[in-house]
């Protein structure tokens, strides 16, 4: 799934969603992308969602993970088989080997928008 990158938490954001989270108490390597309508209405994530993802994280088995593919960041999980890292794309796309270099990063936290 193609999500839309919106920079370094410790830059600040208007979003919604991260409206409460102190900005400033993330480190620095911490940054955001938000799902889009891909993610729909029904499930552990939604359309809207903002994900805080660490580049510094190193991605272990079914991490949840965001990768540089294509030019477009995409969310997926992988799995390590051997020495090669295979990313297997949310919602429906076929699964494919990445180099290491390719992912950008682990996410380590959600932050969603509820409506009263």
């Amino acid at each position: 799934m193609q999500v839309q990158y919106l920079g370094p938490l410790m830059m600040g954001h208007g979003h919604p969603a991260l409206t409460g989270y102190d900005l400033d108490s993330f480190p620095a390597n911490y940054f955001a992308v938000e799902l889009g309508e891909q993610a729909g209405c029904d499930g552990s994530l939604i359309e809207g969602d903002v994900l805080i993802a660490d580049e510094s994280r190193a991605a272990r088995n079914n991490d949840l993970t965001v990768a540089d593919i294509n030019d477009d960041c995409q969310l997926g999980r992988i799995w390590r088989i051997g020495g090669r890292v295979r990313f297997i794309p949310m919602y429906g796309r076929e699964s494919l080997f990445i180099r290491e270099d390719m992912l950008l990063g682990v996410v380590v936290n959600l932050a969603r928008q509820y409506v009263a």
